[in-house]
């Protein structure tokens, strides 16, 4: 993620319109992968209530695929929520850069920190001046909040409804959506070998370790890799 100084309030404003048609885009294309968070956590054991209550209170997606994900593989509830914290707070990271980015009100903060996510982040980022980066992380967050939590509430429904997701490979729905998203990110030679690595962790280290331990190990790839490529350098 490239970190730019805070918008110079003399450049020409974004175009309405522009702003808001790419929150749109980016708001609906990934609110509606909520489905797919819904589907695979009735298909963890997750109640309706619980899937809906992750999607209202946490609102991350990475962090709820894998907290369901590690819960499926039978894996203790503590060691899940760990994993699931773990990837959560880079969005705390997100946070440092949009305060200074969008410098909004006191009052409002509390209510924009909930809306602190990679797409809310990166439209924000993408734009020319402070007014285009708060409308768009209003309009992406408002309208990946409420389809996130909509299509979660639908696929939670329609999961109880059809029964064991295995056998129609639903449970695979979720992690299959996290690497789509994931793999157009992945741009850079670092970051790609971060991935490779990570993956060979992950997956080396499941059948030995309790789940959910996994990928709290995984996320070393990062340290080590960049720690190589400063030996190179």
């Amino acid at each position: 993620m490239v970190i730019r100084e805070a918008p110079d309030e003399g450049v020409a404003d974004k175009p309405r319109a522009a702003v808001i048609r790419d929150a749109l885009g980016v708001g609906v294309a990934v609110g509606l992968s909520g489905f797919a968070f819904g589907v695979t956590a009735a298909g963890a054991g997750v109640s309706v209530l619980q899937a809906c209550v992750l999607s209202l209170l946490v609102f991350t997606g990475a962090s709820q695929f894998a907290l369901v994900g590690a819960l499926a593989a039978g894996g203790n509830p503590f060691t899940a929520a760990a994993g699931a914290f773990f990837l959560g707070t880079r969005n705390a990271f997100y946070g440092l850069r949009l305060s200074q980015l969008l410098s909004l009100p006191r009052a409002v903060r509390p209510f924009a920190a909930h809306w602190v996510i990679d797409e809310t982040t990166a439209v924000a980022l993408a734009q020319r001046d402070r007014k285009s980066a708060r409308l768009g992380f209003t309009v992406t967050g408002l309208t990946l909040y409420v389809l996130w939590n909509l299509t979660t509430l639908l696929g939670a429904l329609g999961a109880e409804a059809i029964g064991d997701t295995r056998v129609w490979g639903l449970d695979a729905a979720g992690p299959a959506v996290f690497l789509a998203l994931l793999a157009p990110m992945l741009k850079t030679s670092t970051e790609r070998a971060v991935a490779a690595l990570a993956l060979v962790l992950g997956l080396g280290l499941l059948p030995v370790l309790p789940s959910g331990v996994p990928v709290l190990i995984a996320a070393l790839a990062a340290p080590i890799v960049l720690w190589m490529k400063g030996r190179r350098s």
